[in-house]
């Protein structure tokens, strides 16, 4: 796009032209416009006679994402003007920043750095109506784009209840590509009863083809909590289910976020995601390192589910706390988070516990996350080494202390702001100095540094 810069004003602060930096050739805004260098659409006036007389800040609001021509950017908000006025420099901008400018003890012009002869402002009418025009011209275009985008999504959703086969399929292909593209499809969907009529097409003798784009359509949409509770009966739940361990990555991805959405119902039954086969499902979704969305989709529902204490002993009883830990070291922060946040949820039930402490990693990863990723992850993992160290004091005392512990737990205690880790982490150190003499204790630590 054409960059323009103010070049001549006459009195009435009307802009005379614009350099277009081609040639060194003039042109005048209107021919600009016509000639569709600013966008405008040709044959719009600088009058705007043609365009609908819309509200400016509302249009430059909803037009935010788009590249709006530099000659109508205030050079001190870097905004869209509404209403421009010129300096005697020939320089324009916003009236209400060059007011602050001059309220604040400058006289001088922003962008040029002159002192200026004449500190009044003139009203640039014909740069104002002509962003009023450009703006309405895109504006308009949007909206008819949106009305377009509106009745083709509902179109399709009429299609689709006499649709079969792969006409049933390339409908919701094309369904699914309007409500990831304009937000505008996905209202008309839930505002026409799209989710009923989507959530129909789901059951024990859907296809797996029919399936993955229902979900991955259903999953962009604000479910009411008739369209949850409706997705909640498990023949639904179990074709999910199937899907996230059959389907492609994609698809194993939606199935998650979709019954992650489910759960969050105030009346969500926790049978509903009590399958072994869910649990492993999402297991191994959390161990394909090369799909990191899989990885955090994974461990948010596996986090939602860990919240139904019925259904910790489940999670436990698939292996899940040796894998989980076995994974952290290779997690990026935001999943250690969430990793570690089920494991302290799991350490809470025996079995947890149990199985935090026959897994010989467990011990030596928590102290190095200790410190290490953020205040709520040594939270987290000072309370799993808690849980693991208390159910057998002196074997994984030991193994804590050897893991180099008792020196991540002094820095802990002299570092940190928080009054409940410190008060943590100095239980935590009685607990596993418990089985040594004071000196022994520093010895076995090579603590001498660390305390001098």
């Amino acid at each position: 796009m054409a960059v323009y810069q103010s070049n001549r004003l006459r009195k009435d602060g009307a802009l005379m032209g614009l350099d277009v930096g081609v040639g060194g050739q003039v042109l005048d805004l209107e021919t600009a416009v016509k000639d569709g260098i600013l966008g405008g659409g040709g044959g719009i006036g600088v009058g705007g006679g043609s365009a609908e007389k819309l509200d400016l800040k509302k249009m430059i609001e909803e037009l935010e994402a788009v590249e709006v021509p530099s000659v109508f950017i205030c050079p001190i908000s870097l905004d869209p003007m509404r209403d421009p006025v010129t300096l005697c420099t020939g320089q324009t901008y916003e009236r209400s920043n060059i007011l602050k400018w001059f309220s604040m003890g400058h006289y001088t012009c922003p962008t040029t750095m002159q002192e200026l002869w004449d500190d009044s402002v003139t009203p640039n009418a014909t740069l104002q109506q002509l962003i009023h025009t450009w703006f309405a011209t895109k504006y308009s275009a949007m909206k008819k784009r949106s009305q377009d985008v509106q009745g083709r999504a509902i179109e399709v959703l009429e299609i689709l209840k006499k649709a079969k086969g792969q006409s049933r399929i390339e409908a919701l292909k094309e369904l699914r590509q309007l409500a990831a593209a304009h937000s505008t499809a996905r209202k008309s969907l839930v505002d026409n009863g799209g989710v009923g009529s989507l959530s129909s097409l789901l059951g024990p003798f859907t296809t797996h083809a029919v399936g993955s784009e229902v979900i991955a359509i259903l999953v962009s949409l604000d479910l009411d909590y008739s369209g949850k509770t409706n997705l909640t009966q498990p023949a639904k739940i179990s074709l999910m289910v199937d899907m996230l361990n059959e389907g492609s990555i994609e698809t194993r991805i939606n199935c998650t976020r979709l019954i992650e959405m489910l759960m969050e119902g105030k009346d969500f039954v926790s049978e509903n995601v009590s399958s072994l086969s869910l649990l492993v499902g999402l297991l191994k979704l959390v161990k394909n390192e090369r799909h990191p969305n899989g990885v955090i989709a994974g461990l948010r529902l596996l986090k939602a589910i860990c919240s139904h204490e019925s259904l910790r002993a489940s999670i436990v009883s698939i292996g899940a706390v040796s894998q989980l830990v076995e994974l952290l070291p290779g997690f990026k922060a935001d999943c250690i988070e969430l990793a570690l946040h089920i494991l302290e949820v799991l350490s809470t039930v025996p079995e947890g516990r149990l199985a935090l402490k026959e897994c010989a990693k467990t011990i030596p990863n928590m102290v190095k996350l200790l410190m290490k990723v953020s205040e709520s992850c040594t939270q987290l993992a000072l309370a799993i080494l808690w849980a693991v160290c208390k159910l057998a004091p002196e074997e994984c005392g030991a193994l804590a202390v050897e893991a180099g512990l008792a020196a991540k737990l002094l820095l802990v205690i002299q570092s940190c702001y928080n009054p409940v880790l410190k008060q943590r982490s100095a239980e935590l150190l009685k607990l596993c100095s418990s089985n040594y003499t004071a000196t022994n204790f520093i010895s076995k630590c090579k603590l001498t540094t660390t305390i001098q």
